[in-house]
């Protein structure tokens, strides 16, 4: 009995060792930028963060007539939620004595 093969076309094992050769390349070049990106975002993330902070503070300011002594004091009067003292980067946000807002480093 003879087989007749049809013509058939696929992939050969070189031609797609290529292909994941190339692959490999982009995702090695794509990752770095990709971590580094990561910093930007947390830094511009926790400016926006301090922002906000300081925009309570100031509506403390408005409806106590004095400056909140420090971040716990805006979360125990509801300006500030629980999860709301550290920037998305992790630092430490805190207000001095003038109520200026500042992140310390993560």
């Amino acid at each position: 009995m003879k087989r007749f093969w049809k013509n058939e076309r696929a992939f050969t094992l070189i031609e797609m060792m290529i292909v994941l050769l190339v692959i490999t390349v982009l995702l090695f070049i794509a990752i770095p930028n990709v971590a580094k990106q990561s910093k930007n975002i947390n830094a511009k993330g926790c400016d926006a963060f301090v922002h906000m902070v300081q925009g309570q503070v100031q509506a403390y300011r408005i409806d106590n007539g004095s400056l909140p002594s420090s971040v716990s004091t805006l979360v125990t009067d509801g300006y500030l939620r629980d999860d709301e003292t550290t920037c998305p980067g992790g630092g430490a946000v805190t207000i001095d004595a003038e109520g200026i807002v500042s992140a310390g480093e993560s």
